[in-house]
């Protein structure tokens, strides 16, 4: 089903998303009223407005989303994907893609360290789970395949800062410090997604060192230091690995062991960075 944007006015028009051009309007009959190309909100199979929860509007028998606001919108879909494992067998797997009305240029972002590559740019390596299987990173020794997250190169040393996530409420929480992603934190952060809050964990991955008395249950403000670049379980390749996981519906991260466990298929769902990363 296609996306719409809600145009409002009184005829209710509605524009497709994206496209620019304008549908018939929807007319909808009031009490009293003799318009004969006017729809009649009661007829069968057809939806009021009232009847739609907040972000939706009627299209007929269903309430389809309205395109993305500042604070409410549709949640983006798990799709599925696959690549081929070193072993040669097919793996497959849920992610959840960049959406359409995010920029796909990474510089428009930012993270938590400054740009590391020439000419101000960032990312070294992309997001690529959503990319056909011949089209995904394979490692120097085939032992990964595919990249869930941004890979940024800075100098080993430089101080990596938390930046609160797009729509982010409250501050974040560390979830794990310790052995990972070579030296690894793992924060959990509440974003209001659909009219409520979702988690997401963030990745910070290959980290030289772990910042002073981080642990556990600590709350993390915008710029506190969580680490230093480094290139623990990345030797001589100095970078940080930052990745975002969406927790899936029903999760209660406080029943979930430290670790690994945070990052299993059961508990989130990778997702492209640029969904959630502020804007510059």
């Amino acid at each position: 089903m296609s996306r719409w944007l809600w145009a409002g006015g009184a005829t209710a028009a509605f524009m497709a998303f994206g496209s620019g051009r304008p549908l018939a309007p929807l007319r909808v009959a009031t009490a009293g009223t003799n318009d004969p190309g006017a729809l009649s909100v009661r007829g069968a199979g057809v939806l009021a407005r009232t009847e739609c929860p907040p972000g939706t509007a009627p299209d007929n028998d269903a309430c389809v989303h309205l395109t993305r606001g500042a604070e409410d919108g549709p949640l983006a879909p798990a799709l599925p994907n696959a690549h081929r494992e070193k072993s040669g067998r097919w793996a497959q797997y849920e992610q959840i893609p960049r959406l359409p009305d995010r920029p796909s240029d990474y510089d428009a972002y930012r993270y938590p360290i400054p740009p590391g590559l020439p000419n101000g740019h960032y990312v070294v390596s992309g997001y690529d789970l959503d990319r056909p299987d011949e089209n995904q990173r394979r490692g120097r020794t085939l032992s990964h395949v595919g990249h869930g997250g941004v890979d940024l190169p800075q100098a080993k040393g430089t101080p990596v800062k938390n930046i609160g996530l797009e729509h982010q409420e409250g501050d974040a929480e560390v979830l794990y410090a310790g052995h990972l992603f070579g030296t690894t934190v793992v924060t959990r952060h509440s974003l209001r997604e659909g009219g409520r809050l979702r988690d997401y964990v963030v990745l910070f991955g290959h980290l030289d060192s772990i910042a002073a008395g981080l642990a556990p249950g600590a709350a993390m403000k915008e710029g506190d230091l969580v680490g230093a670049v480094g290139d623990t379980g990345s030797p001589s390749l100095v970078h940080l690995h930052y990745e975002v996981r969406r927790v899936r519906e029903g999760v209660d991260l406080a029943k979930v062991p430290a670790g690994a466990q945070l990052l299993a298929d059961s508990v989130s769902v990778v997702c492209d960075p640029r969904n959630v990363l502020p804007l510059k």
